[in-house]
């Protein structure tokens, strides 16, 4: 475990657990453009599928949870900005399907 440490440049277990919820959040974060590759690779069409919002959103508020126990202002206002781009733009798709129902 120690040398897993060394190599993450942790010197804790609390620190060990936030550097891989940090790299988790970035996985989430990378999934949208492969579901957004898959979806457009699908339909022959650049389209952006729900499902990009749902891991935008999930990866941005892991990646911003990481960045503020980091104390990274960059970090944090970066991602503050994302999370509310993408909880509009799911908020604007449920409005329209509600609209449309």
């Amino acid at each position: 475990m120690q040398w897993l440490m060394n190599m993450l440049h942790v010197d804790s277990i609390t620190e060990l657990w936030w550097v891989v919820f940090g790299l988790l959040a970035q996985l989430m974060f990378t999934g949208r453009f492969i579901v957004q590759w898959i979806a457009s690779e699908r339909q022959r069409d650049s389209v952006v599928p729900v499902a990009f919002w749902y891991f935008s959103l999930a990866g941005g508020l892991m990646l911003f949870s990481y960045a503020v126990y980091r104390h990274d202002p960059v970090f944090i206002l970066g991602q503050s900005l994302g999370v509310f781009i993408y909880s509009r733009n799911l908020w604007l798709i449920h409005a329209k399907r509600r609209r449309e129902a």
